[in-house]
């Protein structure tokens, strides 16, 4: 019988169990060879021995200092592979939640279409969360629960765990990611299955994005989806990216195959800049800094994005 997880995850025995078996072996190490050389300072001091002392080789000695060594390496390989091996074996009936990291933050996607910028999951379940960056390397790090792993994009990496323990538990990125990284943050929600269910239920809270009568929502949710607004500010001020505030129908100078170009943010320019953010650069902000959408959203989503984007202009 499987004996009760009592900790955060059922990885944090097997981590801190590694952690202090190296931890000792480290600072036994660092005490003993700290007195024994304090020892030789008094006992070979000049003033105590004015010819240097000489010892000749003791083959007995030698194989000690190899062989203690290389059985206590093997050890610590031991238990940090032990506690490693785990993470890498996911049970086959483990819940899936797809989670998508970009500059700069993760959403998180479940099975019922539902998108959070949390991650929600139940307690004494085992979930398998599919790792995905829609740019460059993330890192997804849970301190509680002894857990983290680089994203790299285009590669298949997951990662696993199951918390017997309620609570709300930080998230973030453990590789830096450019410019506003310290501002991947996000939670781990762990809730009892009662109330797992009853918010996995509540269909209310799922946008759908092909329905017509909610557009500016739908188009605000991708927006924070995408990680839109970790460079586009809301309130006038400018990030990584320009300012969303009075877009729609404002002149802007861009850098067009090389060249100054001016021209009106109308429809046509908005779609443009989401598909192929390159094709034209507003002057004074870098190129290459925004990925390309067109692969990534539906013509549906982006007139949806669009049309929200046209709500925080005085011209609509």
């Amino acid at each position: 019988m499987t004996p009760p997880i009592i900790d955060s995850s059922n990885f944090v025995a097997g981590v801190d169990q590694a952690f202090l078996v190296i931890f000792g072996i480290s600072l036994f190490f660092l005490v003993a060879i700290t007195v024994v050389m304090i020892y030789f300072v008094i006992r070979y001091r000049r003033s105590k021995n004015s010819v240097a002392t000489q010892i000749d080789g003791n083959n007995t000695l030698e194989v000690i200092w190899i062989a203690i060594p290389t059985v206590l390496v093997l050890v610590m390989f031991y238990y940090g592979w032990a506690g490693w091996h785990k993470q890498e074996e996911p049970p086959a009936d483990a819940m899936q939640i797809k989670s998508i990291a970009r500059m700069w933050n993760f959403s998180f996607e479940y099975a019922n279409g539902r998108v959070t910028d949390t991650l929600y999951v139940p307690m004494n379940k085992d979930v398998n969360i599919d790792l995905v960056s829609l740019d460059v390397i993330h890192s997804f790090y849970i301190p509680a629960f002894r857990l983290k792993k680089d994203i790299v994009p285009g590669k298949k990496q997951f990662m696993w765990f199951n918390s017997a323990r309620e609570g709300i538990y930080d998230l973030f990125c453990a590789e830096y990611c450019g410019l506003n990284h310290s501002y991947m943050i996000t939670s781990v929600m762990v809730m009892p299955q009662d109330k797992f269910d009853a918010w996995y239920a509540d269909t209310t809270k799922v946008v759908d994005l092909n329905q017509p009568v909610n557009s500016r929502l739908a188009g605000q949710t991708l927006v924070k989806k995408m990680g839109c607004i970790a460079c586009h500010s809301k309130d006038g001020t400018n990030l990584v990216g320009p300012t969303f505030k009075n877009l729609f129908g404002a002149q802007r100078l861009v850098i067009e195959k090389g060249n100054e170009k001016s021209l009106v943010a109308d429809d046509a320019y908005l779609i443009q800049s989401i598909k192929d953010p390159a094709s034209q650069v507003v002057k004074g902000f870098g190129s290459g800094l925004m990925q390309p959408y067109k692969a990534q959203m539906s013509d549906v989503e982006i007139a949806q994005v669009v049309d929200y984007l046209k709500s925080l202009s005085d011209k609509k």
